[in-house]
This record gives structure tokens, sequence and C-alpha cells, in this order.
């Protein structure tokens, strides 16, 4: 009962927009102190705050953060979309596919999925409306192809959902590779199913010269350098994923003064981001592990798993179930929200019924990145709609809906595929 009047709290506090970190500590608190009186309830907040902020692992996160915000000022961007666009905006609904596939890659060394679809809204945007793009197919693309972001590693998310189940961020890193492919190609396939539906959605724009195509590819040479020795480290076990963020961070910043696009301005801009995040991030971690202490001193995992246990279903309806409750909450919670508090309740349930966690926490990202763009909360459409101003809210949802679609033809790939998920970390082990 305690537990359940917590969660009503919660859920108020959440819909009267009280930030996630005051919400969740604020509960937290309030509920511990119930079971353990207010004395041991207040330490809790120092002693999670140490341990959180002075953990080894923490540091991997605003390094990434860091890289992000390099990133994001390099031109990086720029030079994916045109050459994604060099090699199939000749065809029909191509720049909606390049788009996708800019996402990614953007994504994949960016690592924020409303960071990805901000920038890419104003690179991807205008070229496809010059050449005729419907405001749903044009706006759709971004929304949903922002959302790679979050599990094309480095993936702050993985990262959150590693420090909450204490698994490998590395080996996440990793599962999240294959299944993130996946994800662009089921995109692409949406984009083609949409223009051969209505063909004046997408039109064809001309086809560069081979010389621009070349020119293009060859430009996008430090993007792909920079994931190898990301990625390629972490899984040659050269050095650790927090090793790598700050090897990365250098690198973001080494290409961006390559470009001449290095300044003071611009390195303490980036700084200046990154701390603001980084220390956002900070209280909505230490926030979900005050809500966590709860659940765990209110024994919530273990009622779960006897509860299960009595009803005598078969695994796989459970994890059908929590994905249902997923899919309930990203409607109206926000991505971040909804994956601090329902981790800590599912993962020693699932762990419970023998899945692993490395597998589940690729499906709770999948799942999460369904909720960027799912009306009537879907924070990719609105970061969209704040740099598009002129492009109607309902056509950015009406575009998202055959990525939508994607997104659940992949995760039941992953649900019933799990090889997906866990044939790299497998290899790395």
């Amino acid at each position: 009962m305690i537990v359940t009047i917590a969660f009503l709290i919660l859920f108020a506090l959440l819909l009267l927009r009280t930030p996630i970190a005051a919400a969740t500590g604020l509960v937290g608190i309030g509920g511990l102190a119930v079971y353990q009186g207010i004395g041991p309830a207040l330490s809790q907040i120092g002693i999670i705050a140490t341990e959180t902020v002075l953990t080894y692992e923490f540091a991997v996160i605003p390094l990434f953060i860091l890289m992000g915000a390099f990133i994001s000022r390099s031109g990086i961007a720029e030079e994916l979309y045109r050459a994604c666009h060099a090699l199939v905006g000749h065809r029909r609904g191509g720049l909606a596919v390049a788009t996708v596939v800019a996402c990614g890659g953007f994504g994949a060394v960016c690592g924020s999925s409303l960071a990805t679809a901000a920038t890419m809204s104003r690179v991807a945007y205008p070229p496809m409306k010059k050449y005729g793009y419907s405001d749903a197919l044009a706006s759709g693309s971004i929304a949903a192809g922002g959302t790679l972001g979050i599990l094309i590693p480095p993936s702050i998310a993985l990262v959150f959902y590693g420090i909450l189940t204490e698994t490998d961020i590395g080996q996440l890193f990793i599962a999240g590779l294959l299944p993130g492919v996946v994800g662009i190609l089921l995109y692409a396939a949406a984009v083609v199913a949409v223009t051969t539906l209505d063909r004046k959605a997408g039109p064809a724009a001309e086809r560069m010269p081979l010389r621009d195509r070349l020119k293009a590819l060859r430009d996008v040479w430090a993007t792909g350098l920079l994931f190898v020795i990301v990625m390629g480290g972490i899984y040659g076990g050269f050095f650790s994923p927090t090793e790598s963020a700050g090897i990365g961070a250098v690198g973001a910043l080494l290409i961006t003064a390559a470009r001449g696009r290095a300044s003071l301005a611009m390195v303490r801009d980036a700084l200046t981001d990154a701390a603001h995040t980084t220390v956002a991030l900070i209280a909505i971690l230490i926030g979900a592990f005050l809500f966590a202490n709860l659940i765990n001193v209110a024994s919530v995992p273990q009622a779960l798993v006897a509860w299960i246990g009595a009803m005598d279903v078969p695994p796989l309806v459970v994890i059908l179930a929590i994905i249902g409750v997923y899919l309930v909450l990203g409607c109206v919670l926000e991505s971040m929200s909804m994956m601090l508090l329902t981790v800590p309740v599912f993962y020693p349930l699932v762990a419970s019924l023998g899945y692993d966690l490395i597998w589940f926490g690729i499906v709770v990202v999948v799942v999460t990145e369904i909720s960027l763009i799912t009306p009537p909360i879907g924070l990719n459409v609105f970061v969209l709609r704040a740099v598009l101003p002129d492009v109607r809210l309902a056509s950015v949802f009406r575009g998202v809906m055959p990525f939508i679609t994607a997104d659940v033809v992949r995760l039941a790939l992953i649900l019933f595929v799990p090889w997906l998920s866990l044939a790299l970390p497998q290899l790395m082990r």
C-alpha cells in the first residue's frame, strides 16, 4: 500500500511538471522515512550523491556529453548528410533515406537523440522541402531518425541502464550495434513504402556528378575514424568505456579544430553546455537511486517474482506485459523518466526469469525509442516543432507513423531473435 501511494504521488508530481529529479527524490525520501525513520532517510541523500558522483564508471557520462557537444559544432552533420545525399538522393525518397542514415551516423558520434533531431532538422529539412517533399515525410524521417541516437553507441540511455543494473557498459554498447543497423534498414524500408504509396511524397533529386559524390564520401573519413577508435578500442579491450569517452572527447575537439571551427568561445560554450547537461543528469540519477532504494526496501521486486511465480505464466508473457507497460507509459511520460522509474522494478524480475540483462537493456532502449515519437508526448517531435515552427504538429505525428511500425517490427525481431543483440557481446566475452 505504501509503495502504491508512492507511485501515485510520483505520477501526480510528474503530471504537474515537477522536475523528475525532485519528484523521484522527494517520493523516495518520504517512503524511506516511513520504513526507516526520517534520520536514516535523509542520510541516504549524502551517501547516494557521494557514491554516484565519485564512481569511476559515472565519468563516462560527462565525457560522452562533452564529445557530443564538440561534434554538434564540428559540421559533421552536414558532411554526413551530403555523403548520404550523394549516394541515394537521386532516387525517389532518397533524401529521406539519406536523412535516416545521416541521423544514425551522427547519433553514433553524438549519443543524444534530441541533439540529433535538432541538428538534422536544420541540415536535412531545407533540401527536402526544396525538392518538394511532403511535410509529413520530411519531418517524420528526421524525428524518427533522431531516435537512433539513443541506441547506437555511445548511448547515454545505455550508460544509465548499465549503472542502474550494474551491467557492463561496454557490452551494452556493442549489443546496440546490430539492432541500430537493423533500425536504419527498417526506417529506409518505411520511406520506400511511403513513397511507393504516394509518389509525390518524396520526389527524386538530381544525380550528383561522380566527382562531387567521391568528394562528399571522402569528407566523412574523420567521423568513421572517430567511431572506430571509440568503439574499436572498447571492443578490442584496449581501454574501458570511460577511457574511450575521454579519447572520443579529445578526438571530437581535434576534428572540430581541423575543420577550422574551434575557438575559445566555441570551447567555452561546449564546456558550459556539457556541464549543464551533466549536472541535470546527476540530479536525475540521484533521485532515481533514492526511489530505487524505496523499491528495494519495500521488497517490490521479490513480491513481483513471487506473484508471477504463483500465476504460472510463460516467461515470454511476462516480457510482453512489461513491454505493454512501457508502451502505455511512453504515451504520458518522457523517455528518461520512464526508464529510471521502471528499470529498478523490472530488472530483478527479468533476471529471475533467466533472461540476459544485456538483451533486456536493448529491449528497454528500443521501447524508449518508440516513446520519443509516440503521441501525445514525443520529445523528438516537440524538438522538431521548436526548430521548425512552420510545420504543423499533426503533420509530424502523421509522418512518424510508418517509422513507429518499423520500430515495432524491429522490437519483434529483438524479442524472438535474441542473437541480434547478444552475438557481439558474446564475441566480446
